[in-house]
């Protein structure tokens, strides 16, 4: 008999849409994807370069459980430069991608019934991981209007003698938002007194087109940081990430890490110390690109009659609302996907207040996301009888 915990654990709705295309594109159908949050663009050449030459180095065996130290040493120089943040090697555990990092944070973590307290709208498998681990996920609604901020009395309130955590990201997945230094800071601040950690989520760090990114190891060192080199730099297949945590918590997910991981890919991870000392110029690159999107398609969706009060200004997504359409985001995100041919994400996938939004990723052409546009159009105006 299959388990309680399996059985009951939520799909990633996302990923329904994205199988759902790609069985309609193997009848043939010309699919425009805008569901998926995972860069078009080719991993540049110098990390390419740097996997074969790991290979053909003899870096195909086992590294040190918590990561080759040169790539470790590179992270911390890396959040040296760009925040003056100062975290050792020592405490980098270097994964598979964030996901491992996150399986390794709530284990060593949370107890049966202990919370974490995070923003609704939400990345999806969030809760799904806490609960999984046994703990609860304690969810602050968040205000379009706001920019998705959280609020601080708002966070204050749900603190109980359970709370473990409070959980940022930032740019965020789904609403591409940034949270402000100054709320970032006051929610560090927060944690301090409460005497909680904050697990700060900033793998779309570097993808950001107005302000500056700000990690939260700037404000405290109660801190846990997920990162890794998936999106920014167009590694998603190569699975590399890694978690920054404070010292007590490190040896106990190393001991995880060993049992149900053993290492990250050695030859990935060399390549890893090539992304961060040798790609600027390649992110530069798709960084100018990914703004021209941004750009182009929140014009279009607000020309469409899409609500979408603060711009994104981070990560590859816009997260319009769609009430004026429909309250039951998923069904018509997937009638949207049936008769546009246009995959988009509900809402409902990153929350209970995520219903009645879409999530558009523009991490596609530019030309892909006009023609995806150009066909919401004609949707619009065959079902709902817009424009």
């Amino acid at each position: 008999m299959v388990t309680k915990r399996a059985s009951e654990i939520k799909p990633f709705i996302v990923m329904e849409v994205l199988e759902k295309a790609n069985a309609m594109e193997r009848e043939g159908i010309n699919v425009i994807h805008m569901e998926v949050g995972e860069p078009d663009f080719d991993t540049p050449q110098c990390i390419k370069d740097a996997v074969k030459k790991a290979v053909e180095d003899g870096y195909t065996h086992y590294t040190h459980s918590l990561g080759d130290f040169e790539l470790r040493k590179a992270i911390s120089n890396h959040y040296k430069t760009t925040y003056h943040a100062m975290c050792s090697p020592d405490r980098i555990v270097v994964t598979s991608g964030t996901s491992p990092a996150m399986f390794l944070l709530f284990s060593a973590l949370i107890e049966e019934d202990d919370e974490v307290i995070l923003s609704d709208p939400h990345y999806a498998c969030y809760p799904n991981f806490i609960n999984y681990m046994g703990g609860k996920p304690v969810k602050v609604t968040v205000h379009a209007e706001d920019g998705f901020q959280l609020d601080l009395d708002a966070v204050k309130k749900k603190i109980t003698k359970k709370t473990k955590a409070i959980l940022v990201n930032s740019p965020s997945n789904p609403t591409g938002n940034h949270l402000s230094k100054e709320r970032l800071k006051a929610i560090a601040e927060l944690a301090e007194a409460a005497h909680l950690h904050v697990i700060s989520d900033e793998i779309y760090h570097g993808l950001t087109y107005e302000g500056q990114d700000h990690s939260i190891l700037e404000f405290t060192d109660r801190a846990f940081v997920l990162n890794g080199f998936s999106k920014l730099y167009a590694m998603t297949g190569l699975r590399l990430g890694y978690l920054m945590a404070p010292t007590e918590f490190i040896r106990p997910m190393q001991k995880l890490h060993q049992n149900f991981f053993i290492s990250a890919n050695s030859a990935v991870q060399i390549a890893g110390i090539t992304a961060l000392e040798k790609a600027g110029d390649d992110i530069l690159r798709m960084r100018g690109i990914y703004n021209e999107r941004r750009l182009f398609l929140i014009q279009r969706l607000k020309e469409l009659g899409f609500k979408i009060p603060k711009e994104p200004t981070g990560a590859f997504y816009v997260f319009a609302n769609a009430k004026h359409l429909s309250g039951n985001s998923l069904k018509l995100a997937f009638d949207i996907l049936e008769k546009a041919h246009l995959g988009v994400t509900p809402g409902i996938d990153f929350g209970d207040n995520g219903e009645g939004y879409l999530r558009f990723s523009y991490a596609n052409s530019i030309e892909n996301l006009r023609e995806g546009m150009n066909r919401l159009e004609a949707y619009l105006k065959n079902e709902y009888h817009i424009g």
